[in-house]
Formats: C-alpha cells, sequence, structure tokens
C-alpha cells in the first residue's frame, strides 16, 4: 500500500500524523510513505529523519493525495483538501463530523473511506487513540487557564494556587473523564479548589478514590452547574459523547451567574462545544468576551505542543495504520470490529449513527 503524509494545514496545527520510525515500519513491511516535505519541522522531525526511514519526499499535498492509497493525517480535511480526495481512498485523521456539515457532506461527496481516531472502540470499551490527544488537552486546560486567569490576559487576576491567607482559585469541570480527571490532577496541582461534575455515579467513585483532597465529585444537574457557575473562577468543558454533538450544558443566559473575568476552557469545542457561547479559534487568536466571561475555545489545543503531541498520537496510531496497509481496507474492516467503529463513511454511505442523526443523514451500517 501507499501510504500518503501531507503537511498540515489548519492554522496554528504544528503535528504530523506519522514519525520516521512509523515511516521505517511502514517501508519494513513492504509498503510505501510518501510525506509532503517540511510536514515534520513543526514537530521538531527533519525531513532528513524521513529519508533514512525510507520515506520519499516531494513538494507538494497534490503530489501525496494523487499517488497515496491511504492518506493519514492528524486533524480534519480543510476545504482546499477536499478536491484533492479520491473515490475508495482511505483517509484516517480525527474527523469529528458532528461539530461540521461542511466537512461531512463534503467526505460524503468525494467517495472517500473515512476512518475517525475519535471513534474506534479497543475490545474494554474505551477510545485508544482519542485518549492520548484529550490528556494533552485536559493538562493544558488548566496550564491555559492559569495564563488567562491573569489581568493583562483580560482574567479577573487571580492565582490557581492563591497564597496564605488568600483563598486558591475555583475550578469546575464540566465532564469527568479522561479530559477531565487529567485538568483535576494538574489543577490539583496548582492547590487549586476542583470540582468535577458527571452524571456517571461509578465514575464519580473511582475518581473521588484517586483523586487528592482537594478535589471534589460532584452529581452533575441543571441545578449543580448553575451554583458551580457562580462560584468558579475557571470553568473547563470536558464533556463527551463519542461521534455525536457535546450537549449544550451552559446556555447565554447563564453566563450572567459568573463573575467579570472569569475563564472558560471549552475542550469540548471540536465536537461543537458544550457552553452555548463557544465557537472554535485558534491559537494565533485564542479567546474572545462575552457578557464580561472569557471564552477560550481553541479546537486543536494539542497543536500547540506539537512534539509531545505527535509522539502521543503516533505511538497509537501506528499499528492500526499498519494493520489496515497489511490487509487491506476491506478485509480489515471484516476481520476487526475495532476498525468497524472507526469506520464513519464509506463511499458515499453514513455508516456512524450518532453523526447521521446530528444531520439527519441516512444511517446505512456497513455489511461485513
Amino acid at each position: 500500500m501507499i501510504v500518503g503524509i501531507p503537511k498540515e494545514v489548519k492554522r496554528d496545527e504544528y503535528r504530523v500524523a506519522l514519525l520516521p520510525v512509523g515511516a521505517e515500519e511502514f517501508v519494513r513491511a513492504g509498503h510505501q510513505v510518501i510525506i509532503e516535505k517540511d510536514s515534520g519541522i513543526g514537530s521538531g522531525l527533519t525531513n532528513e529523519q524521513y529519508l533514512e526511514a525510507g520515506a520519499t519526499l516531494v513538494d507538494s499535498a497534490e503530489e501525496v493525495f494523487a499517488q497515496a492509497d491511504m492518506i493519514m493525517k492528524v486533524k480534519e480535511p480543510q476545504p482546499e483538501e477536499f478536491p484533492l480526495i479520491r473515490k475508495g481512498q482511505i483517509v484516517f485523521t480525527y474527523f469529528h463530523f458532528a461539530a461540521s456539515e461542511e466537512l461531512t457532506q463534503g467526505m460524503i461527496d468525494s467517495g472517500a473511506i473515512c476512518l475517525a481516531y475519535e471513534t474506534l472502540r479497543d475490545q474494554r470499551g474505551t477510545l485508544p487513540l482519542l485518549t492520548p490527544m484529550s490528556e494533552v488537552a485536559g493538562r493544558m486546560s488548566i496550564q491555559e487557564g492559569a495564563k488567562y486567569l491573569e489581568k493583562p490576559q483580560m482574567g479577573q487576576g487571580i492565582l490557581l494556587g492563591g497564597v496564605p491567607g488568600v483563598a486558591p482559585a475555583h475550578i469546575t469541570i464540566l465532564g469527568g473523564g479522561i479530559v477531565g480527571a487529567n485538568a483535576a490532577k494538574i489543577a490539583a496541582g496548582f492547590n487549586a479548589d476542583v470540582n468535577i461534575l458527571d452524571i456517571n455515579m461509578d465514575r464519580l467513585r473511582y475518581l473521588d478514590d484517586v483523586m487528592p483532597p482537594n478535589v471534589n465529585v460532584l452529581f452533575s444537574d441543571r441545578h449543580v452547574i448553575r451554583h458551580q457557575l457562580q462560584l468558579a473562577d475557571l470553568v473547563v468543558g470536558a464533556v463527551l459523547i463519542p461521534g455525536a454533538k457535546a450537549p449544550m450544558l451552559v446556555s447565554r443566559e447563564d453566563l450572567k451567574l459568573m463573575k467579570p473575568g472569569s475563564v472558560i476552557i471549552d475542550v469540548a469545542v471540536d465536537q461543537g462545544g458544550c457552553i452555548e457561547t463557544s465557537h472554535p479559534t485558534s491559537h494565533s487568536d485564542p479567546t474572545y468576551l462575552v457578557d464580561d466571561v472569557l471564552h477560550y475555545c481553541v479546537a486543536n489545543m494539542p497543536g500547540a505542543v506539537g512534539r509531545t503531541s505527535t509522539f502521543a498520537l503516533c505511538n497509537v496510531t501506528l499499528p492500526w495504520a499498519l494493520r489496515v496497509a497489511k490487509n487491506g481496507i476491506e478485509k480489515s474492516l471484516a476481520d476487526s470490529p475495532e476498525l468497524q467503529t472507526a469506520l464513519n463513511i464509506h463511499t458515499g454511505r453514513v455508516t456512524n449513527k450518532p453523526v447521521a442523526d446530528t444531520f439527519d443523514l441516512a444511517y446505512e451500517p456497513l455489511s461485513i
């Protein structure tokens, strides 16, 4: 199989979909890797490293898409890439279809076979290809929240951990999954007052067992959320329904409960966001104010720490991509229930029910 790695074109995206060692593994298995020149620079990986691993460098994305049987990316194809994707071509990346009808329709029209990192479930029911980026985003949410609570960044001027005699920041985390748990770990290390909200009591019991004493767990309902908004200096949106649009937990009207200069970090924005006033931003223009509440809604947060994120991502995606390359897409899907969960669109048919439901499209599960 010819595996193609185009350079990421989403604004402020510094990750790359394949490490040099990954290229070497494909080549050793008898496949060919074509990578666009300078794709790894943002992650500190040079063209020479890919050449030494046996990859072929080309000058343009057009050459990559034209030759590759399988495209590996990090972020969803951008509109300028839609025309480059061929019918039957495998595209393996983060799609987050529920956040964009334009992307969904573009991939339906392309006839591509779309494997989404974020919906692949393993035999334990976990999301192994989403987990590392959720870990990065969760940890980054506190790092960014600490920065934007500073007065020069339009925040309240609050130090997360406080000092003796002065109370620490109150942090509310909506969702106790991978993002929420990692956010809580970092926030706890700052000595902030941390509160995790979730509707899964088993998860809350687990978090209560493993988190330090300055992390409280609360069952999430409308009244609890509104009370927390009154107290919060920093709110982290960390909810996830795999493949589907994130539930809206905080309305525009709710912002009036929050303190002027408080900060919202909506990590769920790449699935549509869980705050009504959220819309995607970029690392070069990350924030905006609504009702004196500062919103940080960068849809590719891990892209800012490209080197860490690239290594974490490629560690988990490579085995699955090697499997597809070895067996071909149809046999891989037939033999792997896990890869079937990654399949969102197959040559014009929407095979993921949450995506179909989001846009009122026909749901056509693949017959294996």
